[in-house]
């Protein structure tokens, strides 16, 4: 029997690709996201976009903003609002956890991607500490120095 194929549309994530060259990522987890049905359907077709997307906790609640989740295109009156804070479910000693560390300054929570947890949507976010430029030239120099050796391993033949 052929084996089953998967649906690579069904099992799509939303990355967001500026952080780790942006920041230093100290710590993740995992947190489900309140969403309507729309909104579901939207990140399961993929037109999804976090890359300028934070996470601020205001009242003992913690909140994704600047996420954006098109319209579902089929979507009715109904329709969801692209740009709207969605609420994020974690316990509370977690957020007081990430509270705590917020305060002690100079670190930021940022969502890493965007996923689906068998039916469930979940994003895996991480506290994060910015880097200066010099870290970022830093980093450009070592990929710039493993390409190179890959390449001469690649390309040398005894």
């Amino acid at each position: 029997m052929a084996a089953k194929k998967i649906d690579s549309e069904r099992f799509r994530e939303i990355r967001n690709a500026k952080v780790r060259r942006d920041f230093f990522v100290e710590d993740s987890l995992e947190a489900g996201i309140v969403l309507t049905g729309t909104e579901v359907k939207s990140i399961r077709s993929g037109r999804a976009q976090i890359s300028d997307a934070f996470i601020r906790i205001e009242k003992g609640e913690i909140f994704l903003h600047h996420a954006h989740i098109e319209e579902y295109l089929y979507g009715n009156l109904n329709n969801h609002i692209p740009y709207r804070p969605r609420k994020l479910i974690l316990h509370k000693k977690e957020i007081k956890k990430l509270e705590v560390a917020l305060q002690s300054g100079g670190r930021a929570l940022i969502p890493l991607r965007l996923y689906f947890k068998k039916a469930l949507v979940k994003v895996q976010i991480a506290l994060c500490k910015g880097k200066k430029l010099y870290d970022k030239r830093e980093d450009l120099k070592k990929k710039a120095i493993l390409r190179d050796t890959e390449r001469t391993m690649r390309d040398y033949r005894p």
